[in-house]
């Protein structure tokens, strides 16, 4: 009966857990990750954190589970790149984290230079930030790093490539989801780009090898969790939700509430045309237990459980995020507030990086309560803003911490006009990565979905009521975005 350890490193800490040939969770671990703040706009983790808080949750979650670990999945915040010597596996730096803005003004130029069409159809990507292609280009800057390509020591990835590569002792790989994610690799072809490789500076014998998700990528050596264990699933997070859920046919749809929140609705197995993906909706390839290749369109929001954070941290209005729910059924509405938190400007559907968080219809009477409420719909909202982008949706599946909040997933429902769907385990990326190991080593598990029951929010709201509260929503986003076009040029 084999048992499979999955690593999930995410932004603000690494999640292990052991799965059994059930299905069932019968260990866990989890520490947290620091992050680093050098610059206004800039993110960044220390690569070491990274590998040492995913061995340790993985420790604490095997020594919970007290089984012997037949395979290992790993799944990663996805954008995020690290450099490392390839002879002494130290990293070159920090790891610039997928929320850094710091290649704002080249992603600029880029389109400024009609690049934007090409990089769409090639990639299925909109050119910005928050993927990896500029962050690469930006470490290699420096040329005594770009001298240590020819001597062959450069590595450059994504974080499940840090991770690999130290667990089996040098092993370069990144699996085919992560690899969509840089803004290097053909999205129908999922092989690095040398066109664009060559517009970025990215040498292609730094990067690693392009593999599926469920295969054999090395042995990780019993120094790390005490015997020799088959890697045998990779996934960037998203995908690796999408897979837990079961989402692996057309038209199936999910959101992962985490730091941010990520809807992505499967495409199936026909090879896209990234450039008829509606407006600000990206193309990516989803997750396989196999060889072969599906993809999904995706749109991501920045800031959803990190806006109830800043809740927590930054303005004290609350002691755990789970008070939101409470203040928010205390109070009829919002009293008029509406919060657009684009701390770290706009994803999808908008794509401005400039933007930032505005708060609108703030009176006298305005209190926390109305501030919770409007931080919960406002991560509604920016859900529903996606699934009409993408052409509605019958149903949504919805996990990540924050799907836990029952207040939040029925004005989810609500706003939506559609049922919400929640199984009975939330905490899907690791699930995911465990499902795809367990492929790996031909020992299939079930989706979430048919594990335990699931509970299903209805909208309770009418259609008048629903559109007057999108309406108020638009005009507050139209606000952030015309604040930040007037900052444009001003500054310009």
């Amino acid at each position: 009966m084999p048992n499979i350890l999955a690593l999930d490193q995410g932004t603000t800490g690494s999640t292990a857990i052991v799965v059994d040939a059930n299905g069932s969770v019968i260990g866990a671990g989890y520490r947290e990750v620091p992050q680093f703040f050098p610059q206004p706009g800039e993110v960044e983790h220390d690569p070491a954190d990274l590998l040492s808080t995913a061995v340790a949750a993985g420790r604490d979650a095997i020594a919970a589970a007290g089984v012997h670990i037949d395979a290992i999945g790993i799944t990663n915040q996805r954008e995020t790149v690290v450099a490392w010597d390839a002879a002494t596996m130290a990293p070159i730096g920090r790891a610039i984290v997928w929320q850094d803005r710091r290649t704002s003004a080249r992603c600029a130029e880029l389109r400024a230079m009609g690049h934007g069409d090409d990089i769409r159809r090639r990639t299925g990507l909109l050119i910005d930030p928050y993927f990896s292609a500029t962050k690469f280009e930006w470490i290699l800057r420096d040329a005594g790093l770009r001298g240590r390509v020819s001597q062959g020591t450069l590595r450059l990835g994504t974080v499940e490539s840090w991770l690999v590569a130290n667990l089996t002792g040098g092993a370069h790989v990144t699996d085919r989801t992560n690899a969509s994610r840089t803004m290097l690799a053909d999205v129908t072809t999922a092989t690095w780009d040398a066109d664009l490789l060559a517009l970025f500076s990215v040498p292609r014998a730094a990067l690693p090898e392009i593999v599926p998700s469920t295969g054999s990528f090395g042995v990780c050596q019993a120094s790390w969790f005490g015997h020799e264990i088959p890697i045998c699933g990779l996934a960037g997070d998203q995908q690796a939700a999408l897979y837990a859920q079961g989402c692996e046919t057309a038209g199936a749809a999910k959101v992962t509430y985490g730091t941010g929140a990520f809807l992505l609705r499967h495409l199936g197995a026909d090879v896209p045309q990234p450039e008829n993906a509606a407006p600000g909706i990206l193309t990516t390839v989803a997750a396989t237990a196999g060889d072969e290749m599906a993809w999904a369109s995706e749109g991501s929001v920045f800031i959803a459980g990190a806006a109830v954070q800043w809740l927590r941290d930054g303005l004290g209005l609350i002691e755990k995020a789970s008070d939101t729910a409470a203040l928010a059924a205390s109070v009829p509405d919002t009293g008029g507030v509406v919060v657009v938190p684009a701390f770290t400007g706009l994803g999808a559907p908008h794509w401005h990086a400039e933007a930032r968080g505005t708060i609108t219809g703030i009176s006298r009477g305005t209190t926390s309560a109305h501030l919770a409420r409007a931080v919960l719909e406002a991560i509604a909202h920016s859900t529903v803003d996606l699934v009409e982008a993408m052409g509605g949706v019958e149903a949504l599946r919805v996990d990540g911490g924050a799907s836990l909040n029952n207040w939040l997933m029925q004005a989810q429902a609500d706003l939506l006009g559609a049922p919400v769907e929640r199984p009975a385990a939330v905490e899907l990326t690791a699930y995911g990565a465990a499902r795809l190991a367990a492929a790996g080593i031909g020992a299939p598990l079930r989706a979430a979905a048919g594990i335990g029951e699931l509970t299903i929010f209805r909208p309770v709201v009418d259609a008048g009521h629903r559109a007057t509260r999108r309406r108020e929503w638009r005009r507050a986003v139209g606000a952030a975005l015309a604040w930040a076009d007037d900052a444009d040029g001003a500054t310009g």
